[in-house]
């Protein structure tokens, strides 16, 4: 660690969110630029700098600042700067050489202590001395609190963050409950606040550490898929994480219970402790779909007749199952439709859609994410949009990035259709439909369609099954496979791994194979020349389409590594190619890249002729995927194209939002479909490597599935019915509204 110090000399860029900010000092005759974190930096401030030299490979040597202190400039000239500035608002040079010829080295003290005094100074009038004494003081304010927060190892740009949300009482906050600022400030959680409480001295047995130890576990709970976490789990998780007696835990649980911050209730022989926003969530789903499903009269004898018109003029036949789907959406609010794959899903909605055209009603269809509903519009022949387009996802005015978004269409401005149909519910979790359920009014009839034994959602809940288990709502389940789906062994395997049958695997298939390998090396190899060399070809797609998909982010077969090895062969360096460093890697034109959150209120543009903007929008979406196009280090920006040729502006500090996406995991290919799939298998844990992974990664393929690795794994795969189990509730609140 070296130390330095110097009056700032320039301020080249700064970032008023976080606080980046490139700058260079005149130390001892030499100008030295510096990059770091700083809140409130004004050219001609004297700094202490500490920190190391750096080489960066466009802007050369530069020192690379750890910490801080602003230090009182020690002589007139160096006052006489700062002020001229424009650090204080009103000052400018020639004011500010004015003020120091009057008071020279005493120029601070007057202006803390006797502002008065500027007055006498020409062009100083006593209101203006008054305005300068605040600005000062301010600026002095946030630096002591920055020295302050800076002594509990928070960073500057979280100490501006702080500051910014409590003012003055950010001390009182720091020295007594640190645990709040997990509670009122996104991106801070738990353990954080725990080590600025442990700095702060607060002790281990505090109420406050306990109740927001309790609060994040159920945070931790909602990451795994839970809405509640069974009472008796909680309290050993939390006492064995805390290292604290469980009593302790059990009083801290039952006063968030009289808070009614915590809502505990009977689920089975269990008793269930929601976050209160989530009880209330599940219960409000619940209800919304119970009022939603209402029955309608048909006239069955002309429903048929409909229904033969339907199959005469659109050349196909419905089988019994179908033709029962098409009649239970006539005549209920809510069906629920599901099958795996082949067994003619898209062929029923689109039979529903003319059905219900010839009633004169208006349709509209959505998925979960942008490339299903884009394989739903090429299925359905006409507009279908995400779930959160559906829904006019708003763009907020504070940053925020919640997962569960704000909408315009709400209970206050509903959708305006007579049916909706929902494609791939599996992947919707709790949060999403319960903002769709509150933009649908009574007596519109809403279809939900998706293959149950897919992965469930990322986030908490499990709604398509929990409402097949209630049994509230009408569901047809189409098994019969067609014959052209036959004729597929991609479809036929699926089958097979989702009754729990083995597969052959001998390679005489057209669409489906097993590579077998058994050491990581020799995986490795064979993945990159099949997408690189064999199966574009085979396919007939681009070697950018075809898609790795792996169980697992860690590991020699994980994400992470394949993302590195197949960067190197697939878009290797070049001397056209404008890189830039990237999550400990390199980002590069040319790359594939995904979205790995929510951010509505990036904007994209579809460019047309002569590269004007024909379309603009907001909101790119986790697992969204595109190419980077640009990257631009004057700009300091990255253009990726995503699906349907959107155009996105990311700036250098958005990239944390982005990973490279030659390789993903399964559960991320969700709702997706690809030319071909290649999924590299040895070893792996048996809660993840299980029967539902297998068949959610196989169903993603639409021409070719390439098995690369140990065929017994695969076989173990098949006869592993272990899943971890979700903890929600909302069958139990629906049978309750029965």
């Amino acid at each position: 660690m070296e130390s330095i110090q110097g009056l700032v000399e320039h301020i080249v860029y700064h970032n008023e969110e976080n606080g980046y900010t490139v700058f260079s000092i005149m130390s001892q005759g030499k100008e030295i630029p510096c990059v770091g974190t700083a809140m409130s930096l004004d050219e001609g401030e004297y700094l202490r700098l500490n920190g190391e030299y750096t080489e960066h490979p466009v802007y050369g040597r530069q020192f690379k600042v750890s910490s801080m202190t602003v230090m009182e400039p020690e002589d007139v000239y160096s006052i006489e700067r700062y002020l001229g500035s424009g650090a204080v608002k009103g000052i400018g040079p020639a004011l500010a050489a004015r003020i120091v010829r009057k008071f020279k080295e005493e120029t601070f003290r007057v202006i803390e202590s006797e502002p008065e005094r500027l007055a006498e100074v020409k062009g100083i009038s006593e209101r203006k001395a008054q305005e300068i004494y605040l600005q000062f003081h301010e600026k002095q304010d946030m630096r002591q609190a920055m020295m302050f927060l800076g002594k509990y190892g928070i960073s500057t740009a979280l100490s501006l963050r702080i500051y910014r949300q409590y003012g003055e009482e950010t001390y009182k906050i720091i020295r007594e409950n640190p645990y709040r600022l997990a509670e009122d400030m996104n991106g801070i959680g738990f353990k954080l606040a725990d080590e600025i409480a442990r700095k702060a001295g607060v002790g281990e047995h505090s109420e406050f550490r306990i109740r927001s130890a309790l609060i994040y576990m159920l945070q931790l709970g909602g990451l795994s898929g839970h809405t509640y976490l069974p009472r008796d789990l909680l309290l050993q998780k939390t006492a064995e994480m805390l290292q604290v007696a469980q009593e302790l835990v059990e009083i801290q649980l039952e006063n968030l219970q009289m808070e009614r911050r915590v809502i505990i209730r009977p689920v089975g022989e269990t008793q269930a402790v929601y976050a209160a926003s989530d009880y209330y969530l599940e219960l409000e789903t619940a209800g919304m779909l119970c009022r939603l499903n209402r029955s309608y009269e048909v006239d069955l004898p002309e429903a048929g007749r409909m229904l033969d018109r339907i199959e005469k003029n659109e050349e196909i036949r419905l089988d019994e199952h179908q033709r029962e789907a098409i009649l239970e959406a006539a005549g209920r609010g809510v069906l629920i439709m599901t099958g795996g794959p082949g067994t003619g899903k898209t062929t029923t909605i689109n039979a529903m859609i003319r059905y219900f055209e010839y009633e004169g009603l208006e349709i509209r269809l959505a998925a979960p994410t942008g490339r299903a509903a884009k394989r739903m519009s090429e299925a359905c022949g006409r507009e279908a949009c995400t779930i959160h387009r559906l829904l006019e996802v708003s763009v907020s005015g504070d940053g925020d990035q919640d997962l569960r978004g704000r909408f315009d269409r709400n209970e206050e401005n509903p959708l305006e259709a007579d049916l909706i149909i929902i494609d791939e519910v599996s992947m919707v979790d709790i949060y999403l439909m319960h903002a769709l359920l509150k933009a649908v009014v009574v007596g519109t009839r809403l279809i939900l369609v998706g293959d149950v034994n897919q992965l469930p959602s990322v986030g908490p809940g499990n709604v398509l099954r929990d409402m097949l288990t209630s049994g509230a709502f009408p569901s047809v389940v189409l098994t019969r496979i067609f014959r052209q789906a036959l004729e597929s062994d991609i479809i036929r395997n699926a089958h097979l791994i989702n009754e729990g049958r083995q597969i052959t695997l001998d390679n005489k298939s057209r669409d489906f194979f097993c590579l077998k390998r058994y050491q990581v090396q020799d995986i490795l190899g064979v993945m990159v020349l099949l997408v690189r060399d064999k199966l574009p070809a085979y396919v007939g797609a681009k070697p950018e389409e075809i898609q790795v998909l792996t169980p697992m982010r860690k590991g020699e077969l994980g994400v992470e590594r394949l993302n590195v090895v197949l960067q190197q062969y697939l878009n290797p360096p070049a001397p056209d190619k404008k890189e830039k460093e990237f999550h400990g890697g390199i980002l590069r034109e040319g790359d594939k890249v995904m979205q790995i959150r929510n951010n509505y209120q990036l904007e994209w543009e579809v460019m047309g002729k002569y590269n004007i903007p024909v379309e603009t929008g907001t909101g790119i979406f986790n697992g969204d995927m595109g190419v980077v196009r640009e990257i631009s280090h004057f700009a300091e920006t990255v253009v990726v194209a995503f699906d349907e040729n959107r155009m996105v502006n990311y700036s250098f500090k958005q990239l944390e939002e982005l990973e490279l996406a030659y390789a993903i995991t399964i559960h991320k290919s969700q709702g997706s479909e690809y030319p071909a799939v290649i999924l590299p298998v040895l070893t792996g844990p048996q809660l993840l490597f299980n029967r539902n992974l297998l068949y959610t990664a196989v169903t993603r393929a639409r021409k070719c599935v390439a098995i690369v690795g140990d065929e017994q794994t695969i076989a173990r795969m098949i006869e592993n019915e272990r899943q971890q189990k979700r903890y929600t509730s909302l069958s139990l609140r629906i049978t309750e509204m029965q």
